[in-house]
């Protein structure tokens, strides 16, 4: 078992920036991939950006270029630094790992709240 557990959620206005930090414990080994997804009501949970234990990093269309993932593995840490913000990134975060074993097992964070709003 994987646990993850978020921080650094909160208010921001547009235009602002922010930096989500997500922690894992319990059963670190051979983790794949990290990364964000977020969700809104009414929507599907949606990929924001991942990292891959070789570091290859992706990102969803909407946070290219404004948002950067990044993995401290020394650390099991893995960042999502969040700029130029706006209303439309108001959404609950979650930290997502994927672990390789004899199965592809998937791991979700308690999601951490971001609003984007003046």
């Amino acid at each position: 078992q994987v646990q993850l557990v978020e921080s650094g959620g909160g208010l921001v206005q547009p235009g602002g920036s922010l930096r989500l930090s997500c922690a894992a414990s319990g059963s670190i080994f051979n983790i794949l991939r990290l990364g964000w997804y977020r969700q809104t009501p009414g929507k599907e949970r949606e990929l924001v950006a991942a990292v891959t234990s070789s570091g290859r990093t992706s990102y969803g269309d909407s946070v290219k270029g404004r948002f950067t993932i990044s993995r401290d593995n020394a650390k099991n840490t893995v960042h999502l630094q969040m700029n130029s913000l706006k209303r439309e990134d108001t959404a609950v975060y979650y930290c997502n790992a994927l672990q390789v074993g004899q199965q592809i097992d998937e791991y979700w964070g308690q999601g951490t709240q971001v609003t984007v709003s003046s």
